[in-house]
């Protein structure tokens, strides 16, 4: 399994991670707020599907190591940003999706989900598939986003303290360019 994002069609990429069991313990990190907020968004998640809820970024509290941001995300890092979404479904402890950003066209948005499955040795396998994408480059940035994100978990996960998310952004800047050519 690579640490990279594979992009499976025109409009859908994927991830895929192994991170120490159990289930219930990985599930925390997508579903709780305060464990979510340590690697991606704070935000509760709504009670039902079809409801709305926020989430909020906040890219300089995920590790105490700091670096500054690449230019254009200055302010990412300065100041929470506040992202709408609508939950898809929810799984307990399996499965999680929900809409993700802006509206990419009439009324239409992207689509992320998260799917945990056991392994043999006890681990557990979480793959992130990011679907309904416009274009190549949004699917270059967010692909950027999602391994730089998906690095701060894995280290939370095994119990380490992650870099500055910039640090892991700008180890991968352009790679997705070529792997995705």
């Amino acid at each position: 399994m690579s640490e990279f994002g594979v992009r499976l069609d025109d409009s859908t990429v994927q991830f895929e991670r192994i991170l120490p069991g159990p289930i219930e313990k990985v599930w925390a990190y997508l579903a709780d707020s305060d464990k979510r907020g340590e690697w991606f968004t704070t935000g509760a998640l709504p009670a039902k599907v079809g409801e709305t809820f926020e989430m909020t970024f906040h890219h300089a509290d995920y590790s105490p190591h700091k670096s500054p941001p690449p230019p254009g995300y200055e302010n990412v890092d300065r100041e929470p940003q506040v992202m709408t979404s609508t939950l898809l479904a929810v799984e307990p402890p399996h499965r999680l999706a929900f809409t993700f950003g802006k509206p990419i066209a009439d009324g239409q948005y992207t689509e992320v989900e998260f799917r945990l499955t056991p392994q043999p040795d006890g681990k557990i396998k979480l793959t992130l598939t990011h679907s309904r994408l416009p274009d190549r480059k949004y699917a270059l940035n967010i692909s950027g986003g999602w391994h730089s994100h998906l690095a701060m978990l894995q280290d939370k996960a095994e119990g380490k303290v992650p870099p500055s998310i910039w640090d892991v952004w700008r180890q991968v800047d352009g790679v997705y360019d070529k792997r995705y050519s």
